[in-house]
Formats: C-alpha cells, sequence, structure tokens
C-alpha cells in the first residue's frame, strides 16, 4: 500500500490551513512575548517585520519599472520607527519628511529618465508602509496601559480576518470585489464585523477599562480599515500581476501580505483609542 507524499490541498479560501495557523501562531507569540517582556523589543519585532515588507515592495514595485533606492528608503524606515517609539507623532512625520527628502537626492545622480517614476514610488512606499507601521509603534507607547493597546489593536484585526475567513468559507456566496479580490465575499464582510465589534468590545472593556460603546465603534472602524487595507495591498498585486508579495511565510506568502490589514487598521486604533479611553 503506498503513501501519498502530495503536498496538503488548500483549503476553499486559497490557503494552506494548517500552515496558515501554524505561522499565525508562531508570530503572535513572538509579538505577545516581546510586549510583556520589553517593549523596546517589540519595536524591534515591528522594526524586522517591516523592513522585510518594505524590501517585498520594492522588488514587487521593480517588475513595473521602478528602481526604489534601496538604502535611503530603509535607513529611513528604521529611523522612523525608532522616532516613533522615542519622540511620538512629530517625529515620526520629521523622519518621513527627511526620509523623502534623502530619497530624492539619492536618486539624482542616476539621471532624469525615470525621476518621477521612481521617487513617486519611493514615496508611496514610505507612506505605505513605515508611516502607516509608525502608529502601531505609537501604540505601545503610553507606560500605563500600552502593551494592552497594542494587544487591542491586533485583536481586532485577527477578528476580522478569522471572522471573514470562517463566514466566508462557510456562507460565501456572493461575490465582494471580483475584480479585486474574488474569494472575498459579502457574507465573509459580515463575519469580520461581528468578530471585529466582539474583539473590540471585549478587549476595550477588559483591558483597557473603557466602555462596551467606546470599543464598539473601535470594531466597527477597524473591519472598515482591515478590508480596505486588505483590497488595496490586493489590487496593488494584481496591478503589478503577482500572487504574493513573496513565498517566506507558508500559507500566507509574504510578510506584506500578512501585514496589509494592520498597517490601515493601526492610525485608526491608535487616534480612537487616544480619544476614547
Amino acid at each position: 500500500m503506498g503513501l501519498d507524499q502530495s503536498p496538503p490541498a488548500p483549503s476553499r479560501a486559497g490557503r494552506n490551513l494548517p500552515a496558515a495557523i501554524g505561522v499565525g501562531v508562531g508570530l503572535g507569540a513572538v509579538i505577545i512575548g516581546s510586549l510583556f517582556w520589553q517593549k523596546s523589543l517589540f519595536v524591534l519585532v515591528v522594526l524586522a517585520a517591516v523592513l522585510v515588507a518594505v524590501d517585498e515592495m520594492i522588488r514587487a514595485l521593480k517588475t513595473s519599472g521602478a528602481a526604489i533606492p534601496r538604502i535611503p528608503v530603509l535607513a529611513g524606515t528604521t529611523a522612523m520607527l525608532v522616532a516613533a517609539y522615542f519622540g511620538g507623532p512629530m517625529a515620526l512625520l520629521v523622519g518621513l519628511a527627511l526620509t523623502v527628502l534623502a530619497t530624492i537626492f539619492w536618486r539624482m545622480p542616476s539621471g532624469a529618465t525615470g525621476f518621477v517614476r521612481d521617487v513617486t514610488a519611493g514615496v508611496f512606499l514610505l507612506a505605505y508602509i513605515p508611516l502607516l507601521a509608525g502608529f502601531a509603534v505609537l501604540l505601545v507607547q503610553p507606560d500605563a496601559d500600552g502593551p494592552e493597546r497594542v494587544v487591542t489593536f491586533f485583536l481586532v484585526v485577527v477578528a476580522s480576518d478569522v471572522g471573514g475567513y470562517v463566514a466566508g468559507v462557510l456562507f460565501g456566496k456572493h461575490p465582494m470585489a471580483p475584480t479585486i479580490s474574488p474569494k472575498k465575499s459579502w457574507e465573509g464582510f459580515a463575519g469580520s464585523t461581528l468578530g471585529c465589534i466582539g474583539a473590540g468590545i471585549g478587549a476595550v472593556v477588559w483591558l483597557l477599562d473603557g466602555d462596551w460603546w467606546a470599543g464598539a465603534i473601535v470594531g466597527a472602524v477597524a473591519v472598515l480599515t482591515a478590508t480596505v487595507g486588505d483590497l488595496g495591498e490586493s489590487m496593488i498585486k494584481r496591478d503589478l500581476g503577482i500572487k504574493d508579495m513573496s513565498n517566506l511565510l507558508p500559507g500566507h506568502g509574504g510578510v506584506m501580505d500578512r501585514l496589509d490589514s494592520l498597517l490601515a487598521t493601526a492610525p485608526a486604533v491608535w487616534l480612537l483609542l487616544h480619544l476614547l479611553v
């Protein structure tokens, strides 16, 4: 009797589910462990993930002809996240401005041909990844409850992803954006909404000692930003003609494929928790 050694079949939602769960649990353990052991370690974990995502995006945009200066972008990304942790929102914005100027200056010796294309792609990348990631770093800043704010942020995004996946697999029939992400359904979005609002209420009440309605607002906004982030990255990949940003994470694709919803949600959660909790 022979043994079937074929690789695991992907699920209906297009993932290798056991690998995706294993990677997700592992990443979650690293994040939570660093967060509650030493906040600066969490910043290093975020920085490592963001640098990989930036490099993935540089490589992806190169397929469209854009040659983004790698050195100033990677150095500026590091400076922006470190500045956010030690200096707050204003330092993050100053870091972005200086990195944009460095990117323009670094590209000049290569000549005028493609200058606007390359610099524009570089500025887009800086605003899309390190700037948005900086708000995740800002979440951890408060001494009293910084780690709890970060956990709340991750919980609502994970709940959106898991709720959408389960509802989409079980009930998905009506495509939400067939030309962008064919597997996304309105039923899945409903599952994301329920999961996200539930996670928002639970996290804000139990972790942050806030009002339930504040948690509901955080969850409701987060499901919108997470969905936009997911669809936005899908649009980028379709435009570039690629399936995943890389194959670094089994069952997930690239690091950027995992950060898309997180990046779009970080500024919204930071602002709402700042105002409401």
